[in-house]
């Protein structure tokens, strides 16, 4: 008695990298925790100590940014995030787009869109400025008086 044939499985989605999958698998595993921790840490800082969700206004985000320490620990959440969420899709996108046409989109606009946010969240973060010269005082904060 001879075992039933078994279909073939579905070609593989994606480019065929060897051990591709098992990265992808891995970072995952690993930027899970971290983001855990990054993002209850950033919680716990903006909501639980000083004057609770009250004091998150502009002068608080203005001071927050005005060190190094905050604004790297926020660029890497921003990352990780990104990166963690478009590494998800990338793998729904592999399950559920059938055509290859559909699959190739979607991935490209998937890429465009986690690159776009990257960018554009590292721009605002290293960028900001709360007393932008030559803007009208009555619309500063009042931290910025006498900033030149």
């Amino acid at each position: 008695m001879t075992a039933p044939r078994l279909k073939d499985p579905r070609a593989r989605s994606g480019r065929l990298r060897p051990g591709a999958e098992q990265w992808s698998w891995r970072f995952m595993r690993i930027t899970g925790p971290l983001l855990l921790v990054l993002i209850l840490t950033h919680l716990f800082i903006n909501l639980l100590t000083g004057d609770g969700v009250s004091q998150i206004d502009f002068a608080f985000v203005a001071g927050k940014w005005a060190s190094p320490l905050w604004q790297v620990w926020d660029l890497v959440m921003l990352v990780l995030a990104m990166l963690h969420g478009g590494n998800g899709m990338r793998l729904l996108v592999n399950d559920y787009a059938t055509g290859r046409r559909m699959r190739t989109t979607l991935h490209s606009l998937l890429g465009f869109s986690v690159i776009g946010i990257i960018v554009l969240g590292a721009l605002v973060i290293f960028t900001f400025d709360p007393c932008p010269a030559g803007a009208d005082a009555s619309l500063l904060p009042s931290f910025c008086e006498g900033v030149a």
